[in-house]
């Protein structure tokens, strides 16, 4: 059987250098690359710690509207710690919320992009 590994996401934004800003100096994420090819492409590359994907960014990469992706999910064991993270690097994250398969916080990129941080329940 093939592995199919899920490894670059890509994510719709306006201006391309606010969002790598956002993702690295306040959600945290690793800039792996920021590549130009030309005036039409540009290719940005950010993996959140500890993940085997990354999100993609730039100009030319999708051609969905800036903010409409919703629903990316990050794991971690512990919610409380990943809120504090974010909330201390300026991120408006949302208070943690309890359900049965877990706890989760919700936030978004400047263009409304939606994320959730889930600390799945043992």
């Amino acid at each position: 059987m093939v592995d199919f590994k899920l490894e670059l996401v890509a994510i719709p934004v306006s201006d391309v250098d606010r969002a790598k800003t956002f993702y690295t100096e306040q959600a945290g994420f690793n800039a792996d690359h920021d590549h130009t090819v030309n005036e039409e492409l540009r290719f940005v590359q950010l993996t959140p710690p500890g993940s085997a994907c990354s999100i993609s960014l730039g100009t030319g990469i999708v051609d969905t509207p800036p903010g409409s992706v919703q629903g990316l999910q990050l794991v971690v064991e512990n919610i409380q710690a990943a809120r504090a993270e974010l909330a201390e690097r300026g991120v408006d994250v949302s208070e943690v919320q309890e359900f049965p398969w877990g706890s989760f916080v919700f936030f978004s990129d400047p263009d409304g992009n939606g994320w959730s941080v889930q600390q799945i329940r043992g």
